[in-house]
């Protein structure tokens, strides 16, 4: 689904990866396009292996397309930048830095004040309720405290584009669903640019704007659900009717498509 073109933050062009194995040459992408508007919250679901995780790092910078390309603010998407944040579904924190040092990392290769990166790395340590672990350190956190930590640093260097990797597939249930209910509350008031890759289709459609299903490998995309539930969503919408045709009309999709990877 095309957006305004003026509104365009991360627009993906005819995106195709290959990649070379023992086997042969496997497609893993194959004619992905997609344009994502400014501030706008996707959530990608599809099977695994279908190229959710290649897409994510191509737009990070971190892998490179074989042909296509990917650009943000109209710039040609060539290595990791400063306008996007990275968040992985492993935490990634020093551990022998504190909660607070950890967060601050980023900042200090901005080359921030001392005081301005202590002041930042407060105020979104407090954003994610963990102002009374400033000088944990990680073995001293649970699982879902260290994604707080990793959330709070992706937020800190104020990307523009925050791009999650299932940043709370291995946390139990109730866990998942808190940090789910502190992005929401953050995006709606950070207003980020945000593309969230999850396996969960109940999480993609309580936060997404809009859900793009993959297909199986080579990955395209076989469909995007414009999410018409308005904000601000809390734990109560997902009891709701129309939450619920959402989700099975995504889920049936994802699963034919989880079929037809089997074959």
């Amino acid at each position: 689904m095309a957006r305004d073109k003026t509104n365009v933050k991360v627009d993906i062009k005819n995106v195709k990866k290959m990649f070379n194995t023992r086997n042969g040459e496997v497609v893993a992408l194959n004619g992905v396009n997609l344009q994502i508007a400014e501030n706008e919250f996707v959530c990608v679901v599809g099977p695994s292996g279908c190229g959710k995780s290649t897409l994510l790092n191509i737009i990070a910078g971190l892998d490179h397309p074989s042909s296509g390309e990917v650009t943000v603010n109209d710039e040609i998407v060539k290595e990791p930048g400063p306008e996007r944040g990275v968040i992985f579904q492993q935490y990634a924190l020093f551990p022998w830095l504190t909660v607070q040092q950890n967060v601050e990392f980023g900042l200090k290769l901005k080359n921030y004040s001392k005081e301005k990166c202590e002041q930042e790395a407060k105020k979104y340590i407090a954003m994610v309720g963990l102002s009374d672990f400033l000088h944990a350190y990680p073995k001293e956190l649970s699982g879902g405290m260290k994604q707080r930590v990793a959330i709070a640093r992706g937020y800190a260097i104020n990307p523009e584009v925050l791009l999650m990797d299932e940043p709370f597939g291995a946390l139990d249930a109730q866990t998942r669903t808190q940090l789910q209910s502190e992005l929401l509350h953050t995006w709606e008031t950070e207003k980020k640019t945000c593309f969230f890759i999850t396996h969960d289709v109940e999480e993609a459609v309580i936060l997404a704007q809009r859900v793009i299903i993959m297909s199986a490998r080579p990955g395209r995309i076989k469909n995007i659900v414009n999410i018409d539930i308005p904000y601000p969503r809390t734990q109560e919408t997902k009891m709701t009717e129309r939450f619920n045709e959402l989700k099975n009309e995504i889920w049936a999709q994802v699963y034919e498509e989880y079929l037809e990877s089997k074959k």
